[in-house]
């Protein structure tokens, strides 16, 4: 019976449409209804590639031909079973692997939070902004309370900072980085450890050539220098990965960073470890046999500076989004992926799971017979087709009505629950003890992250903060969630529907706290208690403007640093000008804002929004410095429209009262000029007394006590006297 001799309603014709089209791929698919998917906690028993069991176990490739055999069966799609847990929620790996033999246990520090520890620095100088205390981060610019280390292009520049009034340049090094930019750089006593990113190539031979082929790919350098002698530094190492540079953490005098690397599916590489071009080792490949849709080498490296050893690991899962490193584990995360198939076959498990049963019995019942023979997908769509036609014109409209409104219910809720399932964060916990590292556990939370200060490790919990944000056909749906999580990655307390309609923009955990700002059209300051596995609300402030980044004053006061807001003309929101702010929250169920201050208006803007290392404060300094980029107003007519303008560029410089609030020291202009020009980051420090400011080619050295200025240095002034290659 064809549809053209059905004689439904309007209502009829369009709800059974939408019933129908939500099922109609099933019969472009001869996949059967897939088996839910088994989650195991053992090893498994079968290490062979390419069995195709999805038991979420940590496997290793044996050997490339058997990675070869997993991607092509991957990039087929055959047979890979899934299920409501589909990438193993929760799922822990009792029996970790060693990447090499153990050493001697480096001194942990108090994993506790130590307020002191977070805002307090060093009282002769200042070193980069990061998040957890004993874990460096990476930066352009680094001192050492006497030099100045920066990286520009290809070039690196030290400076002797100290005393500022003999501050000169030392020397400009030019380093071989085939016209590549360097990264980033830790400092170590007397030695850099510069990344950038170079190409390599492999050749090999087309499926049924005979000739070598190149195959370029990004390849990750990781180099030593001693710069134990400022004018002559000289190389040490220079190691290179496989794959595009991600991400790096210092602890100790080891050096942790993760690379990238696109998996090329026809002729897959296997990553490689080199010293000076020259091979010395292929890590381990490990992989989970469920199917993601998007398959990347992540090759994490452990680095020993100054015993020159080299560790590594690769992982085959999806690409590294963010990272969170404590003293002993790394955390990799990145938005869950679903395979190419998983849409397709859901289609058809939908229909089963939720509109079959709410049909009439006897159509269940000849539908599961149909579905049982040995017809083909179309040959079983066409009779399931024909059945469910026949049974509805068979149905009064008000019966019809009735049962469609059923099924749209319950496919509106189902697709809820898939939206949820689908859209999650997975967690891979990664054990760090110098140069071992070794797998710990797996997890998937709700939501996506914001940033690596979405997270944060206490004591034996890992704490997330997640946005979730999916749609259905009732439309969209938006609000945010906070995940405690034991040692094992187990989820063991939630607090979801957090500031509904809003997004997280930004989040700082504090001890057994966490303070949270979620933004729509006004700014709530959330101050969540997590001194228990549950976490709770206690308070909450909502006022125009929102933080972009939070950093602890005290104990109990918090800065805050984002975009100011105000109701437009037409009723919507607009940003304004960079907000500073302070938050009082000594009285966690009422968080006040003690003072706000505003620069500039719309279009301003400050690296701190998006960058934490470009934020310098110190309490006992009483300084806090922040890069602005804004729009002065020169000249305004009688009707108050700007005639002439300048962009400026510099530091506004600040002094802070916990009572008080702000007091606004100097702004120090770097450049000002009518055409608007957005130079490399920009960084400020101290050494002793003297405030150092870096941006647009030029380093200031101002007197903290007065802020007058000492000395201006332009930092492209200069040939470059040494080349290292």
């Amino acid at each position: 019976m064809g549809l053209s001799t059905l004689k439904y309603s309007m209502y009829g014709v369009f709800t059974a449409a939408a019933v129908i089209g939500l099922i109609a791929i099933w019969q472009m698919t001869a996949v059967e209804k897939p088996e839910p998917l088994a989650i195991v906690n053992e090893p498994s028993t079968n290490d062979t590639a390419t069995t195709f069991q999805s038991t979420q176990t940590l496997k290793k490739f044996s050997s490339s031909e058997e990675l070869k055999a997993f991607l092509s069966k991957v990039s087929q799609g055959q047979n890979y079973a899934y299920g409501g847990t589909y990438a193993g929620a929760g799922v822990g790996f009792p029996v970790p692997y060693a990447m090499a033999p153990p050493m001697e246990m480096a001194v942990a520090a108090d994993p506790n939070f130590e307020f002191s520890r977070a805002v307090v620095s060093d009282p002769d100088f200042s070193t980069t902004n990061v998040q957890v205390y004993g874990v460096d981060e990476p930066d352009f610019l680094k001192n050492d309370g006497k030099y100045v280390y920066i990286l520009s292009d290809d070039k690196l520049t030290i400076i002797d900072a100290y005393p500022a009034e003999n501050a000169t340049v030392v020397v400009k090094v030019g380093l071989d980085v085939q016209g590549q930019s360097l990264q980033n750089m830790f400092l170590n006593k007397d030695r850099l450890i510069i990344f950038y990113n170079g190409q390599g190539e492999e050749y090999a031979i087309p499926e049924y050539g005979y000739i070598p082929s190149p195959i370029y790919q990004s390849r990750t350098h990781a180099l030593i220098l001693d710069i134990s002698d400022k004018e002559n530094p000289k190389k040490v190492k220079d190691y290179e990965v496989d794959g595009y540079y991600f991400n790096a953490r210092m602890i100790g005098d080891h050096v942790y960073f993760v690379v990238n690397n696109n998996i090329d599916y026809p002729r897959p590489i296997m990553p490689t470890i080199r010293e000076s071009s020259e091979r010395i080792m292929s890590p381990d490949v490990f992989y989970f046999d469920n199917p993601e849709n998007y398959y990347t080498f992540n090759t994490i490296a452990a680095l020993d500076i100054f015993g020159g050893q080299i560790n590594a690991e690769t992982f085959m899962m999806g690409s590294a989004s963010t990272i969170y490193v404590s003293e002993d584990s790394i955390y990799i995360t990145y938005m869950k992926n679903m395979p190419y198939f998983y849409y397709e076959t859901q289609n058809k498990q939908k229909f089963f799971d939720v509109v079959v049963p709410l049909l009439p019995e006897n159509v269940q019942q000849e539908i599961k017979s149909i579905e049982n023979s040995n017809l083909n997908s179309n040959e079983k769509w066409n009779k399931i087709e024909d059945l469910l036609q026949e049974t509805y014109n068979k149905m009064p409209e008000d019966q019809k009505k009735e049962l469609f409104d059923k099924i749209q219910k319950a496919l509106d809720e189902y697709e809820t629950r898939l939206a949820q399932e689908t859209q999650k964060t997975v967690i891979h916990k990664i054990g760090l003890d110098r140069l071992v590292l070794s797998y710990a556990s797996k997890a998937e939370v709700p939501g996506r992250l914001l940033n690596q200060f979405s997270m944060d490790e206490y004591d034996d919990r890992f704490r997330v903060a997640t946005t979730s944000e999916f749609y259905t056909s009732k439309g969209a749906v938006l609000h945010n969630n906070v995940y405690v999580l034991d040692d094992n990655l187990k989820i063991v307390g939630s607090l979801e529907g957090i500031a509904p309609e809003e997004s997280i923009y930004s989040a700082r955990f504090m001890g057994d706290k966490l303070y949270l700002v979620t933004f729509q059209r006004i700014d709530p300051f959330f101050v969540i208690d997590l001194s228990q596995d549950t976490p709770k609300v206690l308070g909450a402030l909502k006022i125009p403007g929102y933080s972009n980044y939070l950093h602890p004053y005290d104990e109990t006061h918090i800065i805050g640093i984002g975009k100011e807001t105000k109701t437009n003309q037409y009723g919507g929101v607009q940003t304004t000008g960079v907000k500073v702010a302070l938050f009082d929250v000594s009285d966690v169920r009422n968080p006040r804002e003690v003072d706000v201050f505003t620069i500039g208006d719309q279009g301003t803007e400050s690296d701190v929004l998006y960058d934490h290392k470009a934020f310098l404060f110190d309490r006992n300094k009483n300084i806090l410095s922040i890069p602005i980029t804004t729009n002065l107003c020169m000249n305004r007519n009688p009707t108050d429209i700007c005639t002439e303008a300048r962009f400026w560029r510099g530091f506004y410089t600040f002094g802070i009262d916990p009572d008080d609030g702000f007091e606004l020291k100097k702004k120090i202009e770097h450049t000002s000029s009518a055409n608007y020009y957005y130079g490399y980051g920009s960084r400020s420090f101290y050494i002793g007394d003297v405030l150092y400011t870096v941006m647009d080619n030029v380093m200031k050295m101002n007197d903290l006590q007065d802020m007058n200025e000492i000395k201006a240095i332009t930092l492209s002034t200069g040939e470059v006297i040494k080349y290292i290659d």
